[in-house]
């Protein structure tokens, strides 16, 4: 395990990080649409209002009116049901509560100076947000130098002694603020942020970074998946709780499944979320995915109502009056180009709906790379001679825990379980 992860402390990360703005459970679903595509992380913590006003509060109070969180999965799935499909005018005014699935758990609360390691260990068990107190006096000095000019590491309310001058005159404290962390005024980290940090972090990781996936055995057997065939709206029951993904897969002649693409809350994080909710009730998942458009005529499909915004593609803030349309996949948002191609080619399967994917032998640090560049929250594996042919998936955890294991714990190529791996050469 590197030193960085001991030395590093959570603070080091919030450094430009804005203050946490709550989107609170009372607030409707058009509303929750609207903040999830303006989020730079595609999900929005959901908080319970203050129940006394003007008492300030602690973070242990702040924690404990956390709900969850919600994404585009959540709710797209809630438009999809038939009594919203039927009003949707109702369905938008529907107060998230009724939406968001609670999980407090989802939620750690940790200290500026708790050190990097402590907190990677919360996010592989299952935490999505760090809640940070933001602190005035994180300033010019990590407290990963605490241990180092000072002999131990120091909480929140201790400072060095002011005899001590061996701190370089730009790392002390401010010592005109009688305290180090503001009233009120927290920031929220993601395991984006972490990953970020850690990307730029990848000489100290050596080897880590240029070791395979498959090596490192952090491959992910067990994810969701549907047949083509079946109709979208069963991803739904698949319930994936991380990543939040549903693979759509064909079955192939020898046994194999290839991706043709998913159904999840990054792919639907900047949709139509009217659209991609009547697709999902009424399309069968490869339907869902490539775009009815390109195997049936515009006679053959179905026309549906919806408020359509005068000059503008998002459904959710219009209030024009209702308007027959043509159903158009490509209305979800998904697909980038018109190309023409006949159900099932190839070349049906790229563009925006294509799943982002990557090989068993593809390195630690090129799968970080492609969910960065991406924001993706994981990647979709397939094996090295045959496209598309799905063996797992790669998300957040697993790459959290590749980077704390020591290097003892690396998987031998040719040893690797589950049989998939078997045959990449040494």
């Amino acid at each position: 395990m590197a030193s960085l992860f001991l030395y590093h402390v959570i603070g080091d990360l919030t450094v430009g990080k804005p203050e946490l703005v709550e989107f609170h459970d009372s607030e409707t679903v058009e509303s929750a649409i609207q903040a999830i595509g303006e989020s730079p992380e595609g999900s929005i913590p959901i908080w319970k209002k203050k129940t006394q006003v003007g008492v300030i509060e602690n973070s242990d109070l702040r924690q404990q009116r956390f709900v969850g969180i919600l994404n585009s999965f959540d709710l797209v799935a809630f438009l999809a049901k038939n009594e919203c499909l039927e009003d949707q005018d109702k369905a938008l005014k529907t107060p998230v509560s009724e939406v968001v699935v609670p999980n407090n758990s989802l939620l750690g609360l940790v200290d500026p100076g708790t050190r990097l390691i402590d907190a990677l260990d919360m996010m592989k068990n299952g935490v999505k947000r760090l809640l940070v107190p933001k602190s005035v006096v994180w300033k010019g000095m990590s407290k990963r130098f605490s241990m180092v000019y000072h002999g131990k590491w120091h909480r929140n309310g201790e400072t060095p002694s002011s005899g001590n001058n061996n701190l370089p005159s730009n790392m002390n404290l401010d010592a005109s603020s009688s305290t180090n962390i503001i009233r009120e005024k927290f920031c929220c980290l993601s395991r984006e942020d972490v990953l970020r940090f850690i990307i730029g972090c990848l000489g100290a990781l050596a080897p880590l970074p240029l070791t395979s996936i498959a090596s490192l055995g952090v491959i992910n057997s067990s994810y969701s998946h549907i047949d083509s065939s079946t109709p979208a709206i069963e991803a739904t029951t698949k319930l994936p709780q991380d990543p939040i993904a549903v693979a759509i897969i064909e079955s192939t002649p020898d046994g194999q499944c290839k991706i043709i693409g998913e159904i999840s809350a990054f792919k639907l994080w900047k949709c139509d979320h009217l659209n991609a909710a009547w697709a999902l009730a009424n399309l069968s998942a490869g339907q869902f995915v490539m775009g009815v458009e390109d195997n049936v005529t515009s006679r053959s499909l179905p026309e549906l109502s919806i408020n359509s915004p005068t000059g503008d593609n998002n459904l959710v803030n219009g209030r024009s009056s209702r308007k027959p349309r043509i159903f158009s996949s490509r209305s979800i948002g998904f697909f980038s180009n018109s190309g023409s191609s006949s159900f099932g080619s190839r070349s049906m399967y790229r563009g925006r709906s294509a799943p982002l994917t990557c090989k068993i032998t593809s390195t630690l640090a090129a799968v970080m790379a492609q969910m960065l560049s991406h924001r993706a929250t994981h990647v979709w594996v397939t094996e090295d001679e045959s496209d598309d042919v799905i063996v797992g998936v790669v998300g957040y955890a697993d790459i959290l825990v590749a980077v704390t294991k020591p290097p003892t714990a690396f998987i031998p190529a040719n040893r690797a379980p589950g049989g998939f791996l078997n045959e990449i050469q040494n």
